[in-house]
Formats: structure tokens, C-alpha cells, sequence
């Protein structure tokens, strides 16, 4: 029987009173009161969630931009000091192997926070194209993440640390923040839709850092969020996930994240040619929103047909719980992408209707 990774806060669920699941080889909470519950509160106050499963990579030396303009979509260059950045890497049929954040933190030194499920993956990607002049190292296990996600989350954190995150602006971090005495890379960033920061210290530092922000919080309705909460929020941003949205057999550019990818940048990197020859001779199917006309829901790997035939499949599906509607998100022939378009869900032994809808599903109301 494999022993299931635990995070440093892994003893702190039980007194959270969470339900813990295996996870991609993890033992992670999936609630901690409810699903619903904990979807609402990051909608309208605040949750805190611990994300340490996720992978740390840096990547240092005079090439390091060099290398990662090799290797990702995006183009790195754009970067400045202190700035985060979304891309994907890919392989040379178009693939994804992952999709990920770079951080900056100066011309020679970038961290790259990639999926849980792919660390092991990635980073032998990653050491395989390796160059002269870069150095690659895996410091997962030193690091620990927490994302304080919702309306109130500035506002909590900054009860905590006597830097302004307010001139933290989206897509931006500052490092070694004080926050309740432990050092920590502050970004603002996250997967919710929400505003809110994720914050990376050092593991040892993490149960430290989760009790001072969740007692900091309380009178502000703050509450610990688990990974069925994260996946809700996510979704209805139409954020993608990998092992869903994005695999090795569906590109960027059809999963929806072209603007992660620079065909125009000047360096070659992984995939280029593919999704170039891909994007010039249009794509074949695309990732689009579908909303449940008959009652059902439309699950992960349900196939979508139109006229008898099969034109694709569901990559994930739900109860929106802010929207109170069952919806998915789905990869579909690309002739049949206009919203409006009638589709159907074999959903078990039933072929149930739907329609393509507008995406995302949430937009985070402006202030």
C-alpha cells in the first residue's frame, strides 16, 4: 500500500474537524464544514487554504532567462523584478506537460510554482533541456503555501504585517514580508477568482503562519477551505486544472489560455511550431461553457454528442454553487462553439440537453 504525502499542516485538519481525501498521492482535506459553505465564504469574506502540496522550483544562473524562454509559452522577457507570470510549458506536438507561475525575483533567480500532481514530471522536463549556465532545483519539500482568497482577505492579512499590500497589485509579490513573525514571499495571486494572496514560507514556519491568519480572521468570517471548495471557485472562473482542462492531448490554445501563449516571440520554444501550424490552420475543437437545459449534471469525462454523433467531452462539471445551475466546462468540435448551440450529455443511459453559454461562469463584481 503506497504511504500518502502529508503537508506540514496535515495535523491541523483534524482539529478543523476536515474530511481528508487521496489526492493525487496526497492526503488532503476536501472540506473542512462544507463544500457550499466554504464557496460562499471566499465568494463574500475569506478562506484560507493550505496549498502546500504544490511544487517549488527554482531556477537560477546568467542563462536562466535564456532557458526559460526555451521552455515556456509565454514570453518570460516581459518580466520585471518582483512580477509573477502565467504560462504553460508544452512538448513539440503541442501538448501541455504543465501549466504554472514564474516569479521573478531578479534577472538570475525565478521561482516556478507548478501542479502537485506533475512535480516529479516537471522537474525531469525540466533537468532534460537543461543549459549551460542554469541551475534547477526541486525545494518542494522546504516550502510551504497558503492562499488567503475573498473580499476581506487584505484586509486580515494586513493585520498582520506592517508592509502595505496594497501597493501589492495583481500579478506582483514582495519577498521576505514579516507576516505574524515568519518570512514569507506575499503575491497576489490565486485560483478562486477572488481577490487575495498566496503566500510561500518555509515549511517548518506553516502551522505558525495557518493559526495566526485563521485567529486573525475569525471575527471577520475567515474559515479553512479544502480542495472541494478550491475546484467550485476555480470553476466557475473557468480557471483551468490540469488533468482536466489541460493534458498532454489538449494544447493551450485549445484549452483557452492563448493569451499565456507568445507565437510572436522572437525565441523558439517547446511546441512553438505545433501550435503555430495549429493556430494558422484553426483550431479543431475548443473549450467552451455548457449549462443543463434538462435536470442533470454534466461530470468529468461525460461525452457530448449533437445529431448522434460524438463532438466531445466534458472536462469538468457541477452545481455552480453561486449560480445555483448545473454547468460544465467542455472540449467540443469548434464548429459548434457559438453560444446558444444546442448539445447533448450522455449522462449514464440518458442523453440529456444542454447549451453552449457564455464563460466565465463568475466574474468577481468591481469595485
Amino acid at each position: 500500500m503506497t504511504t500518502l504525502k502529508r503537508t506540514p499542516l496535515f495535523e491541523q485538519y483534524a482539529e478543523a474537524g476536515a474530511r481528508t481525501i487521496d489526492f493525487g498521492g496526497w492526503d488532503l482535506p476536501v472540506q473542512f464544514s462544507s463544500i457550499k459553505e466554504e464557496h460562499e465564504a471566499v465568494r463574500t469574506q475569506a478562506g484560507l487554504f493550505d496549498v502546500s502540496h504544490m511544487g517549488e522550483v527554482e531556477v537560477k544562473g546568467e542563462n536562466a532567462l535564456i532557458y526559460l524562454q526555451k521552455m515556456m509559452t509565454n514570453d518570460v522577457s516581459k518580466l520585471v523584478d518582483n512580477q509573477a507570470q502565467y504560462t504553460a510549458m508544452c512538448y513539440e506536438n503541442g501538448g501541455t506537460v504543465d501549466d504554472l507561475l514564474i516569479y521573478r525575483k531578479s534577472e538570475h533567480d525565478y521561482l516556478l510554482v507548478i501542479n502537485a500532481s506533475n512535480i516529479d514530471k516537471d522537474v525531469d522536463w525540466l533537468k532534460q533541456h537543461l543549459i549551460d549556465g542554469v541551475e534547477v532545483t526541486n525545494v518542494s519539500d522546504d516550502m510551504a503555501q497558503l492562499a488567503i482568497q475573498g473580499p476581506k482577505a487584505e484586509e486580515i492579512l494586513q493585520s498582520l504585517t506592517k508592509t502595505n499590500l496594497n501597493e501589492i497589485r495583481f500579478f506582483r509579490f514582495q519577498d521576505e514580508v514579516n507576516v505574524a513573525g515568519v518570512s514569507s514571499l506575499v503575491s497576489r495571486t490565486g485560483y478562486t477568482g477572488e481577490d487575495g494572496f498566496e503566500i510561500y514560507c518555509s515549511s517548518t514556519d506553516a502551522v505558525t503562519l495557518w493559526k495566526k491568519i485563521l485567529e486573525a480572521g475569525a471575527e471577520s468570517g475567515l474559515v479553512p477551505c479544502g480542495l472541494g471548495s478550491r475546484d467550485t471557485l476555480r470553476f466557475e472562473a473557468k480557471l483551468p486544472l490540469y488533468g482536466q482542462e489541460l493534458t498532454s492531448e489538449i494544447s493551450p490554445l485549445e484549452a483557452g489560455i492563448g493569451f499565456a501563449v507568445k507565437l510572436t516571440k522572437d525565441e523558439d520554444f517547446i511546441g512553438k511550431e505545433a501550435l503555430k501550424k495549429q493556430k494558422e490552420e484553426g483550431l479543431k475543437r475548443k473549450l467552451v461553457g455548457v449549462e443543463m437545459i434538462d435536470k442533470g449534471i454534466p461530470r468529468t469525462g461525460y461525452e457530448v454528442f449533437v445529431n448522434e454523433e460524438r463532438v466531445g467531452f466534458v472536462t469538468t462539471g457541477t452545481q455552480s454553487p453561486t449560480l445555483k445551475k448545473n454547468v460544465g466546462l467542455a472540449i467540443i468540435d469548434k464548429k459548434l462553439t457559438e453560444v446558444g448551440t444546442e448539445v447533448y450529455i450522455q449522462v449514464r443511459k440518458k442523453r440529456l440537453k444542454a447549451e453552449v453559454t457564455q464563460t466565465p461562469f463568475y466574474k468577481r463584481p468591481k469595485a
